[in-house]
């Protein structure tokens, strides 16, 4: 229960916070928030649950809402608060903006800080390995197909300067430019390789990262790190879930992130070539080691392997022979993720040698690393050895994970599980990909059933008018005591926009919808204003500005420019006084802030409708249907429903926000599902032509 003493420090702080901001206005919503926030996770709702599912509309001020109703009562409670985010824009809106202003202004003591995942942090060891051609040819080449370019080494030969003469904090945030994926592989921070018991990588930036996290009493993180904590059993990277409240901000994104997280995929021929790479490799590592614990498990190592191998073969040779019926994508996708017999078989037998594998090469590799910290070994012989033998624990951790599912039988859990044929100069390979198409009952098991308290909040959690959906999807659905709210908006909708949707000559579904666009869409653009307009396909977009470019109007295309640079583009016409129209996908319709003059007048082309094309969303509207659902109206419309809030939330970004938005999609009005999607949207003016 909220004590007293809680309750006046959470109004005393609101208070202070409210005469630090400018023109600050009290907003009934915000203050609902806050008050339900302090009352859910100090469990007046549910002694041991203590979650709430916030849908808080643009311009609410969750951020600040929850960082009253949660932080306060963190600190009283001793608890750890984490705020996860599933985009870099918010994580540096709070580190760089919220928190800072918070802390200045609140009157309470707190420390907060961005964390990170290994894998944005340099090992320096390796930096500076990938620079000594001695070391490139002892550790590093299974990492790279090819050597690296002029400009490549010229990059790392910068960055190591850079870390060396304190310019450069060695995380790859920070860097100004862009590091490309092939040198960065090459120098990241991993959790075989780099670890800290280890003298050598005590300095390293990860390392001393993890030394700051634990006196903080408030970590930003996104969804990708969240998830690894809990698949190594919660509290290994960050603090233990029963000791945390979690804010989960853009929480729409969970289920997704979960089931991308969750998903393993590996090639036969690409696994081959290494697991005979990794034989070669073993006897190296096994003549490094003094320890007498990992005597015989080189032995081990090469028996499972040469095993692993053996089946690969003959699933090799299964692939090669089965008359599966690809499609023009080169893809097969097994019916209820139900894999044949003889696939089944020689998976448990995969699954079993790469398990075995695994336990061997961890053997080996930890009493390496008790070797160098014991002094047996040194630092420079054993760090390129542990560096290798880190990426093949990893490959073999996703090549277990893969065959362990294909070998399961009758899963509680539905799968999707495909093959993707893979045509090259020479050779030809299969790729086996597994996926679970639900997620929840991992969100379940691994936080909302551990954690001390979460709050999940986004501008788009329901749909058609209900949580269901993404109560289902994120595994809270049917538990006690999660609290679901609605905080409105404190935008007066009618007065500031108007959702126009006009009579159209073609319906979307028509093959020439794409030529109505591009000669109906001057009609609903003022060249003297900030305009958007988001299409359903790149393909699309691109052919609907090329024949308006020849009719010399000039237009910011998503993809010919980097986001960043487009975006300033657009800013930087309006600020100077003209006009400016920015043509973009469904990845503008969100987290893109474009306040005022930079925006008055939205188009959206379309219902944003997924085509279930993947080999995922096929399986998935199988699994409804084997159930007797509807998997376009329990799936496909929901999901469609929130897309449209999202791209019509572009608009007004304030309260003294005005403008236009124009749906060329009569859908909304002549389908029968349209009116739900309608009656979804914030209460702009309507204006509908018939």
């Amino acid at each position: 229960m909220l004590s007293d003493a809680l309750k006046k420090t959470i109004r005393t702080t609101h208070t202070s916070i409210a005469e630090s901001l400018d023109g600050y206005r009290p907003r009934k919503s915000q203050n609902y928030l806050v008050a339900e926030i302090a009352k859910v996770l100090a469990g007046e709702y549910h002694r041991s649950q203590k979650i709430c599912v916030i849908e808080a509309g643009t311009g609410t001020g969750k951020s600040l809402a929850y960082c009253l109703g949660a932080l306060p009562l963190a600190l009283a409670k001793k608890k750890k608060l984490v705020i996860s985010t599933a985009t870099v824009a918010l994580q540096e809106q709070l580190i760089e903006k919220e928190l800072p202003f918070f802390k200045e202004h609140s009157g309470l003591d707190f420390k907060f800080d961005l964390v990170k995942g290994r894998h944005r942090y340099i090992c320096v060891h390796k930096l500076n390995s990938a620079l000594d051609e001695d070391m490139m040819q002892m550790s590093l080449v299974p990492t790279l197909s090819s050597p690296l370019s002029e400009q490549e080494k010229n990059c790392l030969v910068a960055l190591q300067n850079a870390y060396q003469n304190k310019q450069w904090q060695g995380d790859r945030d920070s860097w100004a430019d862009t590091i490309p994926d092939r040198v960065w592989n090459l120098i990241a921070c991993d959790k075989h390789a780099c670890q800290r018991q280890m003298k050598s990588h005590h300095l390293c930036p990860f390392h001393l990262a993890r030394q700051k996290m634990a006196q903080m009493d408030v970590l930003v993180i996104n969804h990708a790190l969240l998830l690894a904590d809990l698949e190594l059993g919660g509290g290994k990277i960050l603090p233990e879930p029963d000791e945390t409240f979690y804010v989960i901000d853009e929480a729409h994104h969970l289920p997704h992130i979960t089931r991308d997280f969750s998903s393993a995929a590996a090639t036969i021929k690409g696994t081959l070539d290494w697991i005979e790479k990794l034989l070669k490799f073993s006897q190296k590592m096994a003549n490094a080691i003094v320890s007498q614990k990992a005597i015989g498990q080189n032995f081990k190592l090469n028996d499972a392997a040469n095993d692993a191998a053996k089946d690969l073969r003959s699933v090799r040779d299964l692939l090669d022979q089965a008359d599966f019926n690809y499609n023009d994508d080169d893809t097969y996708r097994f019916e209820h993720g139900i894999v044949p017999e003889q696939l089944t078989l020689k998976a448990k037998d995969i699954s079993d040698a790469t398990l075995d594998a695994l336990r061997a090469l961890n053997k080996m590799h930890d009493a390496l690393t008790l070797d160098v910290s014991d002094g047996d070994v040194t630092a420079f012989l054993a760090d390129p050895l542990l560096a290798e033998s880190g990426q093949y624990i990893n490959r073999l951790e996703q090549l277990q994970k893969l065959w362990f599912s294909y070998a399961s039988k009758g899963d509680s859990i539905p799968h999707a599980r495909w093959i993707k044929r893979l045509e090259y100069k020479n050779h030809h390979d299969h790729l086996l990909c597994d996926c679970p198409i639900e997620v929840g009952y991992y969100l379940k098991d691994k936080l909302w059933r551990e954690c001390a308290g979460a709050v999940l909040c986004s501008a788009t959690l329901s749909a058609l008018g209900t949580f269901d959906h993404f109560a289902k999807e994120s595994g809270l659905k049917g538990e006690e005591g999660v609290q679901y709210i609605k905080a409105n908006s404190p935008f007066d909708y009618p007065k500031q926009a108007t959702l126009h949707i006009p009579t159209t000559d073609k319906e979307p579904t028509d093959k020439a919808f794409s030529d109505f666009l591009a000669d109906a869409l001057p009609k609903y653009l003022d060249r003297t204003k900030g305009n958007l307009v988001l299409f359903a396909s790149y393909w699309q977009m691109e052919h609907v500005a090329k024949k308006m470019r020849l009719k010399n109007w000039q237009i910011l295309v998503q993809g010919e420019f980097s986001r960043d640079a487009l975006l300033k583009k657009h800013k930087s016409r309006i600020d100077s006084g003209h006009g400016s129209i920015l043509f973009g996908t469904q990845s503008l319709s969100e987290g893109l802030d474009l306040p005022g003059a930079y925006l008055e007048n939205l188009v959206i082309t379309k219902i944003p409708f997924a085509v279930p094309t993947s080999p995922i969303e096929e399986a998935q509207a199988e699994f409804v249907t084997s159930k007797g659902g509807n998997p376009f109206l329990s799936i496909t419309v929901p999901d469609a429903a929130k897309k449209l809030v999202q791209s019509c939330g572009r608009l007004l970004r304030k309260e003294t926000d005005q403008g236009k938005i124009t749906l060329l999609d009569r859908r909304l009005v002549s389908k029968r599902y349209g009116k739900a999607m309608l009656d979804t949207l914030p209460p702009f003016k309507r204006q509908i032509d018939y």
